[in-house]
């Protein structure tokens, strides 16, 4: 039920934003809501007086109200946050923001991929990382690296549900598989 109502908000939102006179971009869109959504998280205060039943629906607009001004965030999105409060979903606030950068994602064409190193990928390697991932797609690619200290060398790439493990941690796993079978 959380994924449809998720959807249901992050389609809505992501045809809002489409709209010539949105004054957001895609990406801008994204970005206020993910900010809020962190403020959201990181504040226990925040999200008690957002989600209790106990305070009026007229005096979470307000705190919404100022918390975005405060932050720049978009009259769209402010907007947004208020259609959540008054069909009391803010609770599903991550899932939404998730799903409607996947909506945007497909929309534009573009494929999220996950990779993770053993030490940073930076500058050309980087680059160079994501026009190969963009060739093995066939689609644009919004890539998210990441260290992981617990690969010995290399990297793992997730494309979707797929993984493609490159990393010397994942070879050794599949050398001792193939002796354990022998």
């Amino acid at each position: 039920m959380a994924s449809a109502i998720a959807n249901r908000f992050a389609k809505a939102l992501a045809e809002l934003v489409a709209r010539p006179n949105s004054g957001l971009t895609p990406e801008q869109a994204i970005s206020q809501l993910a900010a809020f959504e962190a403020l959201y998280r990181e504040s226990p205060e925040l999200k008690n007086v957002l989600l209790s039943p106990a305070v009026p629906g007229a005096r979470k607009r307000a705190v919404v109200r100022r918390l975005a001004d405060d932050r720049g965030i978009a009259p769209l999105i402010r907007k947004f946050l208020f259609v959540m409060i008054d069909h009391r979903r803010l609770n599903y606030l991550s899932a939404i923001r998730q799903a409607f950068e996947a909506v945007l994602d497909e929309k534009l064409g573009l494929v999220r991929v996950d990779v993770a190193s053993a030490r940073e990928i930076a500058g050309p390697q980087r680059e160079r990382m994501i026009g190969e991932l963009s060739k093995l797609t066939g689609r644009q690619v919004r890539a998210n690296f990441a260290v992981d200290g617990t690969l010995l060398g290399g990297a793992a790439v997730r494309i979707g549900s797929v993984t493609y493990d490159g990393s010397v941690r994942g070879q050794l796993e599949t050398l001792l598989r193939r002796l354990k079978a022998e």
